[in-house]
């Protein structure tokens, strides 16, 4: 935007020639002096220069922006910004304008509407300039001297000039002080009658600006806080309106500035203008001043830097005017008021507050009656006014299920969709992007705001939002892909159900799910994930995690998704292998453990799926994998089998990864595609070299050659994207701990080669090797123990069990599931949540560059591969199986070998012994051998579990102090059980202890409370056995005077009539000395009111119609 400034021959024209440093037109940032004199030769020409727009331009010039923000936020901002910047290259590369900064003597004045004045802007700058023209008028300076306390000599005169601001009419005045100080001076030093010598005179000045300018030089505003009490004094005790509106003004802009001066309005501003909102609503200026001015002191100033602990005067001060919930009320209240600009700073005010005091803003809103309708009326407002509504309504709804529940109920879904519809759907602006950031607050986590979504209007205009057309690659504008973004967001929110532990989650995800499915959701999120390679990457991962969401435990959605096909004619394809393909070829790790996120979800709880794709598993012949052409043609496990065989020797292992990754999803929890895979053969380049290989052994290959490549020669590299092959062995033996669980053929193939067991032993014990490789190579082993059925000498558990115990030992190897155990632990506790896309359009296509850019898998502690296999549910796979795999060892350890490997020589029969004596030996040897292998098999068993119970806590410590004897070990062994023994039962002994304590004190308050309940009991029947006693007396009495006669009986009754007449007598003698005098009290009243001039007839209208003094009989009847 240009402004305009006031020059040289302007200033002529108002009555000096001088160059003004006093009246600028500014805006607000920097001031702009003209070049050219011959612009702003008068008023009138600067007004002919501006053409007004006329009755068909007019309806164009309402639609456009009013301010920058308006224009920043408009579905043209771009086009906005261009135009901007070119008219100001223009305006530089012409020399129209020099820009200067402006002075700090300047003052500033009316700068709105400088971007695009109409007519009534221009009237209103000609009567300002003839305003200003009019006012320069002389200033009046006085001054005052005293000698001994008492004033000599005093002046009050109009200064013969024009000063130009009233820093230079004070130093005029200072002056004429100067001349007749100094005369003064003169005078006493010559008058004989006093001694007195004045080698110079104090002169007093009251401006602090001059006194800064002259002595303190740049801290002429230190003292802030007179300024501001000066002008609240004004806007308080003033008496003229233009007085109290200029000084409202100008406290604005001071606040605004200021950050000391935000400080001081914070200790002595808040009762002013709060009693100007409440007492003044007529006067529209003096409220929308007060508005601006409240904004201003909650809004931070960034451009002061202060220190670190520096007091911060925003927070300060919404901390003071959000602490009553009448000043939150009577905000409310403007927002019924028909003024523009007073709904919209208090839209803006709110918004302030309820960034530093959401909590406190949120309770009050909800305490104040129709708080939150009058918020949802804004979204029907003008378009400025509903923006800001928006903003306001998102931050106030996070976390605040309350306000979440009453927005719901008065429509705000209808709303939020209408205003979506209007602007444009995801090709609108940034209003698109607020109105589905409100959406996801609502159904954030509230199963039941999800639930009414779907049944009032349902999910229709959600997906509207994501449909797109085929070739539309050049329309994902930066502010379109956000909008898609946070539409992904809430479909992902609907099909996740509601907050984990709520019982109608499943039901609500499955609901949902159903309800996307029947809307056809899934080819609009394969349009967007899997064929829209054009794309922004972050639409394309969040497209694919909705499709994982959509199928996940829903057979019919997998079915739909395996039925699916993608693309355009001639290049058709399945969705799962085009998904597939992205998963194995793409060099985005956002993108990869998405596509693995999608085949994971497809494969969970899904039998028939896994089976499927397993039987696809047909290694493709070498024509068709040569042939680029055919690739649309093959199978998914095809082109999965394909990935996983590599032809070279030092092949592409990182592709090989990600396979593996894709068959343990779909080998897990299914025994019929374990089987099926276990079945695939491989061919070989050379048929004559031997049978066609297995899957299980080229894995097992690729596990020992990753092993290799990690400590070979550094310049040789798995992939271009790895530095060594740790992760790689870690994916595999995951997928072969998947692959062997629960599965003896698996188990009796991998036992067939004795370098497979070779191979992971060697993976358990080198040291050097990753926490992750060695756990899960012991859980390999260990997998051979607990599922093998095999009875075969060198193949059974026995001797997998012998060879872990010669080659790595029981202690080290149980110790590495501790160490496995704790590193799941550390690494999701670690875990880094999803940070959703910021409302800022520049942060949000920021993240998108960082993830585009990031194409690469080098530059990572962590694969994400690893991240995609080693999840939650593999975790309490390992848990379980750990467990298991213990238990396994103390039977195994328990049993003897099925064959004796050795015969010995006491067996074999000596020369010239009799049968009887060489039966009585053999009888002999055969029961010393019984003896000894019962003490045997008591001791492994014994140290089997001692090792299982220790659970290798200090097993590492243990085997680092290596012992000088098996002896030594198995004490130290059974002393460290001994005392974990002792410890868990101490722990158990207190557990004890504090639970029967709390039972005595539970059965202590039950007995009192039982006494207490029977000694009410006791009272209780004490009094009926009293009660019937008198009862039963009184009986007697009735009986005997029953026997009286009938005149005794009246006279009884005549003298109690009496007695009651007498009572009910004074009882009325009473009640009317009372009347009386409240009839006194009542006629003082009533003559009181006639004097303030009420009718009393009228108030006492229908007073005592309905009720009176009841009549003597009815008294007497009653007490009767």
């Amino acid at each position: 935007m240009v402004s305009l400034a006031e020059p040289s021959d302007f200033v002529a024209m108002v009555g000096n020639a001088k160059a003004s440093t006093e009246w600028y037109l500014d805006s607000e940032a920097t001031c702009h002096v003209c070049n050219n004199s011959a612009i702003m030769t008068g008023l009138t020409t600067v007004k002919e220069s501006v053409t007004v727009a006329n009755d068909e331009t007019a309806d164009v010039l309402k639609s456009d922006p009013s301010t920058y923000k308006d224009a920043m936020r408009s579905r043209d901002s771009l086009l906005w910004k261009e135009a901007i910047d070119e008219e100001m290259n223009s305006l530089l590369q012409n020399n129209t304008w020099t820009l200067v900064d402006k002075p700090k003597e300047a003052k500033t004045i009316w700068c709105k509407f400088t971007s695009n004045p109409s007519q009534d802007h221009w009237d209103a700058l000609d009567r300002l300039m003839r305003c200003l023209k009019h006012t320069q008028t002389k200033s009046t300076s006085g001054f005052i001297f005293t000698l001994g306390g008492a004033a000599v000599a005093w002046k009050c005169k109009r200064q013969s000039c024009i000063a130009l601001s009233s820093m230079e009419s004070e130093f005029y005045a200072l002056a004429s002080a100067r001349k007749d100080a100094e005369w003064i001076r003169d005078l006493v030093m010559y008058i004989p009658l006093l001694s007195l010598k004045l080698s110079s005179v104090t002169v007093y000045c009251d401006n602090q600006g001059l006194g800064g300018l002259l002595f303190w030089g740049d801290n002429s505003g230190a003292d802030e806080d007179s300024h501001v009490e000066q002008l609240l004094d004004r806007i308080s005790n003033g008496v003229l309106a233009e007085d109290r509106r200029s000084a409202i003004t100008e406290l604005q802009q001071v606040v605004a500035e200021s950050s000391s001066a935000q400080l001081a309005f914070g200790a002595m501003g808040f009762p002013v203008l709060l009693s100007v909102l409440k007492e003044e609503r007529d006067d529209t200026e003096i409220i929308r001043g007060s508005l601006e001015t409240l904004v201003s002191a909650l809004t931070p100033i960034d451009a002061v830097q202060g220190q670190k602990n520096e007091i911060r005067p925003a927070s300060m001060n919404s901390d003071i005017l959000s602490r009553e919930s009448e000043n939150i009320s009577l905000l409310l209240s403007l927002l019924s008021e028909d003024d523009f600009y007073v709904r919209y700073y208090t839209l803006q005010l709110l918004t302030a507050l309820l960034t530093h005091f959401s909590n406190r803003l949120q309770e009050s809103i909800l305490l104040i009656p129709h708080g939150i309708i009058r918020l949802m009326d804004m979204l029907m407002d003008r378009e400025v006014i509903r923006n800001e509504a928006l903003l306001l309504l998102t931050h106030l709804t996070r976390e605040a299920e309350e306000i979440q529940k009453i927005l719901v109920f008065e429509g705000a879904f209808e709303k939020i969709f209408s205003i979506i519809k209007e602007e444009g759907g995801s090709d609108g602006g940034v209003v698109v992007q607020d109105c589905i950031e409100l959406l996801n607050n609502l159904v954030r986590n509230n199963a039941s705001n999800q639930i009414l979504l779907k049944e009032t209007i349902g999910f229709e205009p959600l997906i509207s939002i994501l449909k797109l057309h085929r070739g539309s690659a050049y329309n994902f504008t930066q502010q379109k892909t956000i909008n898609l973004l946070h539409a992904l967001e809430t479909v992902d929110l609907l099909l996740i159900g509601g907050p984990e532990g709520e019982t109608i989650k499943n039901a609500n995800r499955l609901s949902n799910q159903t309800a996307f499915a029947q809307k056809k959701i899934i080819d609009h999120l394969l349009m967007l994930g899997a064929e829209s390679q054009w794309a922004p990457v972050t639409v394309r991962c969040r497209a694919l995690r909705c499709i994982g969401n959509l199928v996940i435990r829903n057979p019919q959605n997998c079915d739909a998704l395996a039925n699916k096909l993608v693309g355009e004619e001639p290049h058709i394809e399945p969705a799962l292998n085009a998904i597939l393909r992205i998963l194995l070829r793409t060099t985005v790790i956002p993108e990869f453990v998405a596509a693995d996120y999608v085949v994971k979800c497809f494969c969970e709880k899904n039998a028939d799926g896994q089976a499927t794709l397993a039987s696809t598993m047909i290694q493709p012949s070498s024509g068709s994998r040569s042939n680029p052409r055919d690739e649309g043609a093959i199978s998914f496990g095809s082109m999965l089998l394909q990935a996983l065989v590599t032809s070279e020797p030092n092949g592409d292992l990182e592709m090989c990864s990600r396979a593996c990754g894709v068959l343990s999803h779909i080998l897990r929890d299914n025994a019929y595609s374990k089987d099926r895979v276990l079945q695939v053969k491989l061919e070989e380049s050379v048929p004559s070299l031997g049978p066609p290989e297995s899957l299980l052994f080229r894995l097992v290959k690729y596990l020992a050659f990753a092993a290799s490549t990690k400590t070979g020669d550094k310049s040789q590299t798995i992939t271009a994207g790895s530095r060594d092959g740790s992760y790689i062995q870690t994916i595999i033996l995951q997928l072969l701990a998947v692959w062997l669980a629960d599965c003896p053929n698996a188990i009796c193939s991998f036992l067939d080669s004795p370098s497979h067991l070779t191979c992971l032993l060697e993976r358990v014990s080198n040291p050097h090797a990753g926490v992750f490789v060695r756990g899960l190579a012991a859980l390999v082993l260990g997998e051979c123990v607990l599922h093998n059925n095999s009875t075969e000498n060198g193949r059974d558990a026995f001797a997998v069990v012998d060879a872990i115990s010669q080659k790595v030992g029981l202690t080290s190897y149980l110790a590495q599931f501790d160490e496995l155990l704790k590193a799941f632990d550390s690494r999701f506790s670690t875990a880094v949540s999803h940070k959703p896309p910021l409302r800022s359009s520049s942060a949000s296509m920021l993240d998108v560059h960082e993830v585009e850019n990031h194409n690469g898998l080098d530059h990572i502690e962590d694969h994400p591969n690893l991240t995609a296999i080693l999840d939650p549910l593999f975790v309490t796979f390992v848990r379980k199986l750990e467990a298991g795999i213990r238990e396994e060892f103390v039977d195994v350890f328990s049993r003897t070998k099925n064959k004796a490997s050795i015969l010995p020589s006491d067996l074999e029969r000596r020369d010239g012994e009799v049968d009887g004596d060489y039966i009585k030996r053999l009888k002999f040897f055969v029961e010393n051998q019984c003896h000894d292998m019962q003490d045997l098999l008591a001791r492994n068993s014994n140290l089997a579990e001692e090792l299982v119970r220790s659970g290798g806590h200090g097993a590492v410590e243990i085997s680092a102090a290596k012992p000088r004897s098996r002896r030594e070990r198995i004490q130290t062994d059974a002393l460290r059980n001994e005392l974990h023994e002792a410890k868990r039962q101490l722990e158990m002994l207190k557990s004890q202890k504090a639970k029967m304590e709390e039972e005595a004190l539970f059965y202590r308050s039950t007995s009192g409370k039982l006494e207490s309940d029977l000694k009410s009991l006791s009272d209780a029947y004490n009094s009926l056995e009293e009660a019937n006693h008198r009862l039963e007396s009184e009986l007697k009495g009735v009986k005997i005077g029953a026997n009286s006669s009938h005149s005794e009986v009246e006279r009884i009754r005549t003298e109690a009539r009496e007695e009651a007449q007498k009572e009910m007598e004074a009882e009325l003698n009473d009640l009317l000395v009372c009347l009386g005098q409240e009839q006194s009290k009542v006629e003082k009243l009533t003559t009181r009111l006639v004097e303030l001039g009420d009718d009393v007839e009228k108030l006492l209208e229908g007073i005592g119609d309905e009720a009176g003094l009841p009549d003597e009989d009815e008294d007497i009847e009653e007490d009767e």
